[in-house]
């Protein structure tokens, strides 16, 4: 495909049909994906393969409270889990939320599913002081999660990033053994799309981009 036909199209695939991802296929996304820039070239980002479906019936379990939080502040009009607008509902009214089958169906369904961590000790995490939630270390991880989503729709499949899981880090990590010195960035779960989109809809270059200040003139 076209370079910008690739871009164009590559959707947040969370219905799969239940055809097989090759471990070929597979190698072929994660062999072009792993070109992304990191951070020094330091290349700390590794993924786990996750086949095995108690494992992912283990993770889709862990994706849940996470996925409580967010459709109960969805509900009551805030924005889920936002560092800015803490959110103003007490822990019975989010523990009395049901949470909808899409947060888990995409890990329980798909083809196969990555999850994506960056050793923090190759992260220069040059925002770690100033009084906000830190977002500058994701640049060494987040290039490659989406190499992976670019490469997947060039070879016919498709996926999402999904980071509920991440809210119950530390038994995550103990699921897969993964070291307390590596993060866990995103769950992406890969499969072949039921639907291929081929529009999608976003924001004009003018809305986007504005020249020289914030309160500078759109690049229309």
């Amino acid at each position: 495909m076209d370079l910008y036909d690739v871009m164009r199209t590559t959707a947040a695939v969370r219905e799969f049909t239940d055809d097989p991802l090759p471990d070929e296929v597979l190698r072929t996304i994660l062999d072009n994906a792993r070109f992304a820039p990191s951070g020094g070239n330091r290349q700390g980002t590794r993924v786990l393969v996750v086949r095995d479906p108690e494992l992912r019936q283990r993770l889709a379990e862990l994706t849940i409270p996470g996925a409580r939080r967010y459709t109960a502040q969805k509900a009551a009009g805030e924005g889920p889990w936002n560092p800015v607008f803490p959110t103003r509902l007490s822990d019975e009214e989010i523990a009395a939320t049901e949470v909808p089958g899409f947060w888990t169906e995409p890990v329980l369904k798909a083809a196969v599913v990555l999850v994506v961590c960056v050793d923090l000790r190759a992260v220069a995490a040059v925002d770690q002081d100033l009084d906000r939630v830190g977002i500058i270390g994701g640049a060494s991880v987040y290039p490659l999660v989406w190499n992976i989503l670019l490469s997947a729709r060039n070879e016919g499949f498709g996926g999402t990033i999904t980071t509920m899981a991440v809210a119950e880090e530390p038994r995550v990590r103990e699921l897969f053994g993964i070291p307390e010195d590596h993060a866990v960035a995103a769950v992406v779960p890969l499969g072949r799309p039921v639907k291929q989109l081929t529009k999608l809809s976003r924001v004009s270059v003018g809305e986007l981009a504005r020249q020289d200040r914030w309160d500078g003139a759109s690049l229309s």
